[in-house]
């Protein structure tokens, strides 16, 4: 992996379906446990939140490609003094991928824009750059947001970020194109229908309604999914960030604990997202900008908050399914 090209690496790792490896659970399986699941179940492609050593450690010469994620608490420190940010690539990076890890990219954060914590993100991003070029190691580097950044979603034409967000992400926009390294967004269709089931039926946010349900200029929306991530698109091209490209960092949907949250809802939305990923479908608006996609997540996580956040697991704890998934 050190001696590829960026782009050769994002090329070789840009299609197919992964999961998020969350660890926020108690007896949850052995690393080397999960990674024999990933691969008896054809996962290809993992997201650590954050370096995980004991899991780096398994995925080594497994073929699977890694999103790893920085603690969001460092990135003020990754921001500021670059000797960190080196010692994090060459502690958590460097040896893993000279043992046969595949890195996708590096996150730095997960949903602080915007925040207290945005302004450190681009600095992040940059020292981080810099590093791992320094360490000889061609992986992107990016962050993760979520749909709270836009001020405008609908119709997805006139998505916008919003005040907060904007000038923050319109520099993150400028260092992801001009790098040609991807932005990680994290999409569920899941939370919009709870907020709003009256407007947001249960068919289009699961992707099961039989024809167009938004009709948006000359452009139709059979799915939410579709919907939410054309209008990060339009926000993107406002920042000119035309062309950038979006990967689905996270979307599920929980079986129990709340609201519409039934595991045949689970089962149905993620068979469903995992179909479009393998027909390699784009969106309305780029029919043919195929989605990388991660579900999340791998297990249920018992010391998330109480309700649906301990119950997005396509996996229990003993690694026996919550509902199938076919991969």
């Amino acid at each position: 992996m050190a001696s590829e090209s960026c782009a050769a690496a994002t090329a070789a790792a840009s299609a197919g379906i992964g999961v998020n490896w969350g660890m926020n659970g108690d007896h949850l399986p052995p690393e080397e446990t999960v990674v024999s699941l990933f691969r008896s179940r054809r996962i290809n492609k993992v997201r650590l939140f954050n370096p995980e050593e004991a899991a780096l450690r398994a995925l080594r010469g497994s073929e699977i490609a890694v999103i790893l994620g920085t603690f969001n608490q460092d990135l003020p420190r990754l921001a500021s003094d670059p000797s960190f940010a080196a010692r994090w690539v060459n502690t958590n990076v460097k040896p893993h991928a000279d043992n046969n890890v595949r890195f996708r990219c590096i996150c730095a954060g997960n949903e602080v824009i915007p925040g207290g914590l945005a302004e450190h993100v681009l600095p992040a991003m940059r020292n981080l750059d810099r590093a791992l070029r320094a360490a000889n190691v061609a992986v992107p580097v990016t962050t993760a947001v979520h749909m709270a950044t836009l001020g405008v979603s609908y119709p997805p034409s006139q998505g916008a970020f919003s005040d907060a967000a904007r000038p923050v992400m319109a520099s993150v926009v400028g260092f992801l194109a001009a790098n040609s390294y991807p932005l990680l967004v994290n999409v569920y269709p899941y939370f919009a229908h709870a907020d709003n089931p009256r407007d947001i039926s249960l068919q289009y946010a699961l992707g099961t309604s039989d024809g167009v349900v938004v009709h948006d200029g000359s452009l139709g929306y059979t799915n939410l999914l579709d919907a939410m991530v054309d209008a990060m698109y339009a926000a993107l091209e406002k920042v000119d960030g035309r062309g950038l490209e979006v990967v689905i960092s996270e979307t599920g949907w929980p079986s129990a604990g709340g609201f519409a949250a039934t595991r045949e809802n689970a089962r149905t939305y993620n068979n469903k997202v995992v179909s479009r990923v393998r027909a390699n479908r784009g969106t309305p608006k780029r029919p043919s900008s195929p989605l990388e996609t991660y579900i999340f997540a791998m297990f249920n996580e018992n010391r998330k908050p109480a309700g649906v956040e301990q119950n997005f697991g396509l996996f229990y704890p003993d690694a026996t399914e919550v509902y199938h998934v076919d991969f």
